[in-house]
């Protein structure tokens, strides 16, 4: 095998290397190994991460085929990895790590059903979101393309009746603002989607998102919206998230105090959920509960039901472009080589800062206004799947696993954290995401637009973390010798540059899935399940048990000492009925 091209791809119409009972059990990450660094592959790179050290400065300099080798086109999307610390041993030994934990067998197995989610004995199906209507797959003995297109077309057709006035509310009128009660995945991804398609949305229909039970978040958004036309979508797959189902009932009062007719609520509230017992309790029509699937989790649920405020938004022909950008993505992971994948070479990267070069964060930075919320979204994507401690048979990782993900847009971002980027003690390897063509531009300096200025500021920014600036180059214009130091750059921070045409529905479904594959790659790597998150579940319980607690007659002793305090302290100021 050469250094640059694997013979193995994620390809696979059915997987063959690992027997199926394997992946319902999720024994391992692989059948004939355990632990993941008990590997021969492991300890290569272990031991190429010793006695490397990368100058990209040299790297550049001595390799002038870099850039074309290291730049691969996924989809719409250009992915320069060249300013990496990585070489052509780097790429070999991380591409044999990625197969002998079985990448793409693993993948190939997740797209036709088998149960990787295996502390909920659970399919992982969200590319079955965004297959055409001809793909037919069944799972469980249940028709999964059936059931998604039968779910889109009924999301279209009230996206419609919505967008064409056709649907009003009580009183008669026409529907001017979508709320969607959601939290987490309900609300995370379709928020940041209907940021990011801003010039697609439905000139007179406004989408708001409620998701903090502090009661400022519902009174803030509830504050100058009419009742007689605005639209409530509560997304909660069982019916009982607090936090959702807290905001939906004072939203639901809210509607009936104005309205003086709780009948009003069927044509005000829809649910995207699977509890018709509890949808129909609520007084929602359960004609307009829109259900998905225990396979599809709620951060990756974007393409399901969850998106029907995006539909609404953007209408549902633009939503099927979203939906074809997530099958292409999809599709390019499946059928590329290992080291020509755009997302599994982001996740190996990925490993090797995060395991071999001791890297714990990694930044995402927009270079797009309408991605203002697009790495709120990836945290959840990436720290809520691979933020674990144990692997799929239950024993601990004595590895690191996820990294912590943060970010904002350019270039507000360059005013705040990126001095610690280009000068601070932690290297922080970043993606940086642009676009050729904006949505809108207005003139800028001289000949340049103001878009023209944004990209240089993107190209700019990778170029100085990359190479940074010498003391001798400072020194040759500084006439102060004492600023010197002040004024050097390390530089050798990595980054990769994505570039897109411009930031379509389309464009934005294939960033999604590329992320998604990323975080897959890794959690295979890692041997951890990407698909549950029981960390989140702790702090409910105990929330749940405080709250009678904080409205009981006597102070509580049932807590630690500094939690009793706490609560005791609270109740003590506390105002009965939420007024103080």
């Amino acid at each position: 095998m050469s250094a640059w091209v694997s013979t193995l791809t994620c390809g696979a119409s059915s997987p063959t290397a690992w027997p199926a009972e394997r992946y319902r059990r999720g024994v391992s990450s692989s059948p004939d190994f355990g632990p993941i660094n008990s590997t021969t592959e492991w300890a290569a790179l272990a031991d190429h991460a010793a006695v490397s050290n990368f100058s990209l400065r040299e790297l550049f300099a001595t390799d002038p085929g870099r850039v074309d080798r290291l730049t691969i086109t996924a989809g719409d999307l250009t992915v320069d990895a060249s300013k990496h610390l990585v070489d052509t041993t780097t790429v070999e030994l991380l591409v044999a790590l990625a197969e002998r934990a079985g990448v793409a067998e693993r993948f190939a197995a997740m797209r036709v059903g088998y149960h990787l989610n295996t502390t909920e004995d659970r399919a992982v199906l969200h590319t079955a979101l965004r297959t055409p209507r001809s793909d037919a797959l069944v799972v469980d003995g249940q028709a999964v393309s059936d059931d998604v297109h039968d779910v889109l077309d009924a999301m279209a057709a009230m996206a419609n009746r919505v967008r064409s006035g056709e649907w009003v509310g009580h009183t008669g009128k026409r529907i001017a603002t979508v709320v969607n009660i959601g939290i987490g995945g309900s609300d995370l991804g379709p928020y940041m989607a209907y940021r990011a398609l801003a010039p697609y949305r439905h000139p007179d229909i406004e989408c708001r998102f409620v998701s903090n039970v502090d009661p400022a978040h519902l009174l803030d958004t509830l504050g100058d919206l009419d009742p007689e036309t605005t639209l409530f979508l509560v997304a909660s797959k069982t019916f009982t998230t607090i936090e959702t189902i807290s905001n939906a009932t004072a939203a639901r009062r809210w509607l009936v105090d104005a309205l003086g007719d709780s009948a009003a609520v069927a044509r005000h509230f829809a649910a995207l959920s699977t509890n018709e017992a509890k949808v129909a309790e609520f007084g929602i029509d359960v004609a307009n509960m829109f259900g998905f699937w225990d396979w599809v989790g709620g951060r990756y649920s974007l393409d399901s039901a969850i998106g029907l405020s995006l539909m609404i938004a953007i209408g549902p022909d633009a939503f099927a472009d979203m939906l074809d950008g997530f099958h292409q993505m999809d599709e390019h992971m499946a059928n590329t080589p290992l080291d020509r994948n755009g997302p599994v070479m982001a996740a190996l990267v990925g490993i090797w800062y995060r395991n071999f070069l001791g890297l714990a964060t990694h930044a995402v930075l927009p270079y797009s206004q309408h991605l203002d919320r697009f790495a709120a979204y990836l945290q959840q994507l990436d720290m809520e799947s691979n933020g674990k401690r144990v692997r799929l048979d239950g024993t601990s990782v004595d590895y690191e696993t996820g990294p912590i993900v943060w970010g904002e847009p350019g270039t507000n971002g360059q005013h705040a954290f990126y001095q610690l980027l280009h000068q601070g003690t932690t290297v922080v390897p970043v993606d940086f995401i642009g676009f050729v063509t904006p949505s809108g531009d207005l003139p800028g300096p001289g000949e340049a637009t103001q878009h023209d200025l944004l990209m240089a500021n993107l190209f700019a920014q990778a170029e100085a973390l990359a190479f940074g600036k010498t003391s001798t180059e400072v020194a040759a214009t500084e006439t102060n010798a004492e600023r010197v130091p002040h004024r050097t750059f390390p530089g050798n921070r990595p980054s990769t540059m994505m570039l897109a045409p411009a930031l379509t529905p389309s464009v934005l479904g294939q960033l999604i899935a590329f992320y998604e594959h990323k975080v897959f790659v890794q959690g295979t790597i890692w041997g951890v399940n990407s698909f549950d998150q029981w960390g989140v579940e702790l702090g409910k319980v105990l929330a749940t048990a405080i709250a009678t607690e904080i409205t009981a007659d006597a102070n509580t002793t049932a807590h630690d000492a500094s939690t009793n305090a706490l609560i005791n302290r609270y109740r003590a100021h506390r105002t009965p009925g939420g007024q103080g």
